[in-house]
């Protein structure tokens, strides 16, 4: 074993992860492993709480495909909740089969249901997409989709299927949206139906972070909830880490490192400064003019990019609330009249369609039916959604409002119309309806466009005992906004400080294969009529 400490600054993916990695791979002793997370409870943005009372509540949730290779190497060391002799890989593939996705509702229009939607791009819009497939990441510094592409190829259906799938809005980076093109290019065959996506049993952290928790807990890790890492000290000569200055319960405290030690930091967060509504308030908003997170993992970041340009440059993500905030919103209803509405409605089971988006919804809507129970404790009389809009500085047609500005009740209403219901039948279908809305200002802050160097090296050049995790980190060609890219950036980080010479999982080149780029070609060129 390992004679050496580990301590993990955020509890979120990236860190349970990295201790994983470090138990598993890397030899250490799972009670010298001390992960430090500010919030009462681990998992960051993998979330879910709450109950049929009060009301359950699901910032937001990532979507999952077959070649998250990382991902799926991670959980299969870790047993699913219900058994011992299934991994929770295998529960993730294991469910996907047996509920596979094929919406027949991606798009609904005037309150009519669009099946598998036309692209609706013209010869110059396939034409910029290939260009930008090929074209290469460095001449692509500081661009915005909004560069690149026309405003027909922004008013397409293509773009609004793309857009709220992945979350995109037209001034984030042209970059990333070039890595998510050649990432995902073997999903589009069966993109406008949402096939090849797949799903947990329950929410994320009931099926994910729940389960990694338990595990290593029980291995005998240590995680001390309610702390923050507010400032790393580095031997000047060295660039080795030497300490950690935490602040807990009214208390601080300095944690020494040694040389030997290894510190992973999670950098940023895009669930920082998140508010929750009711069903008769609205989330609080954020004033723009004081956009700036200063705590949590923002606030170390910036002090450290203040030590050295090599860690990265947070301003360029955070601090821009206007182009980085969306509302999502978790509907818990005591009844089944709802959720048998949308099947017959979407000619989908719930949990087997995913995102249905609201073509000429101001706040362009989106809602997700999951498979029931998507909790762990919900009883079999209560059924959950999720939604949010992409676009909520848009004024609903009901409301006259934005979204920040508006309750539970008002964010219904604003979906109720959407779907033409009656008032009568929108009166009964969400006479049990608790819709608690959630603002968060950062939520896609790692899309914002960037140059080199705006994000960090996972092992930036020089650091010997420590290394940065998460959603801001630079790796070559994945795709941020994906719980992959976190659990990447762990394993890259552990093999790279505590296991020489071993190779981090390959990613899956989607674009680099032939049949891939053959049948892609195929799908743009009859603009999705397959």
């Amino acid at each position: 074993m390992v004679d050496a400490d580990a301590h993990l600054v955020g509890g979120g993916i990236a860190s349970l992860a990295a201790a994983v990695y470090l138990i598993r791979d890397g030899g250490f002793t799972p009670g010298r492993i001390h992960i430090y997370e500010s919030r009462a409870i681990a998992g960051g943005s993998l979330d879910g709480a709450g109950t049929a009372d009060t009301g359950y509540l699901i910032r937001g949730g990532r979507m999952f495909e077959e070649h998250f290779v990382c991902t799926f190497d991670l959980l299969r060391s870790i047993p699913a909740p219900d058994s011992s002799v299934r991994s929770v890989a295998d529960d993730i593939k294991g469910f996907s089969r047996a509920t596979v996705t094929g919406s027949n509702a991606r798009l609904v229009a005037a309150g009519n249901r669009i099946e598998a939607p036309a692209f609706g791009l013209s010869l110059r819009d396939r034409l910029a997409m290939l260009k930008l497939a090929l074209a290469a990441e460095e001449t692509l510094a500081g661009l915005t989709i909004a560069d690149w592409f026309s405003m027909h190829f922004l008013a397409s259906d293509f773009w609004l299927m793309w857009s709220t799938m992945f979350a995109f809005r037209e001034w984030h980076s042209a970059a990333e949206f070039r890595r998510y093109m050649r990432r995902f290019m073997h999903l589009l065959p069966g993109f406008n139906r949402l096939r090849g996506i797949l799903r947990t049993r329950l929410n994320q952290y009931d099926s994910i972070v729940a389960p990694l928790i338990d595990w290593l807990t029980a291995q005998g890790v240590e995680l001390l909830l309610n702390t923050t890492v507010t400032n790393v000290d580095f031997d000047a000569q060295t660039r080795n880490v030497t300490a950690l200055s935490l602040a807990m319960a009214g208390s601080s405290r300095t944690v020494a490192v040694t040389p030997e030690d290894r510190v992973f930091i999670t950098l940023g967060s895009m669930t920082e400064a998140a508010s929750t509504g009711d069903i008769e308030t609205p989330p609080s908003a954020i004033d723009p003019a004081q956009a700036w997170p200063d705590q949590g993992a923002w606030a170390l970041w910036q002090n450290l990019a203040r030590r050295s340009d090599q860690f990265g440059r947070p301003e360029v993500f955070a601090g821009k609330v206007a182009r980085t905030q969306w509302v999502s919103f978790t509907v818990t209803l005591r009844d089944a009249g709802f959720f048998e509405y949308m099947r017959q409605f979407t000619a989908t089971a719930a949990g087997a369609g995913g995102l249905v988006t609201f073509k000429h919804s101001a706040w362009t809507l989106s809602v997700v039916l999951a498979h029931q129970p998507h909790f762990a404790n919900q009883p079999e009389d209560t059924f959950v959604f999720w939604g949010y809009g992409l676009r909520p500085e848009g004024r609903g047609e009901v409301t006259g409002k934005t979204m920040p500005e508006c309750s539970g009740r008002e964010i219904l209403a604003e979906l109720a119309h959407q779907l033409r219901l009656p008032a009568d039948l929108a009166a009964t279908l969400f006479r049990t309806a608790n819709c608690i809305p959630c603002l968060m200002p950062y939520i896609t802050s790692q899309f914002m466009p960037r140059h080199g160097g705006d994000r960090p090296a996972v092992i930036p050049p020089g650091a010997q005992n420590f290394a940065f995790l998460g959603q801001y980190v630079e790796m070559a060609d994945d795709t941020v906004f994906t719980v992959e890219y976190s659990v990447r950036s762990a394993q890259q980080a552990v093999y790279g400080l505590c296991v020489p010479g071993r190779p981090v999982t390959p990613l899956y080149k989607s674009f680099e294969k032939l049949p891939v780029r053959l049948r892609a070609l195929k799908v743009m060129v009859s603009n999705g009529r397959l």
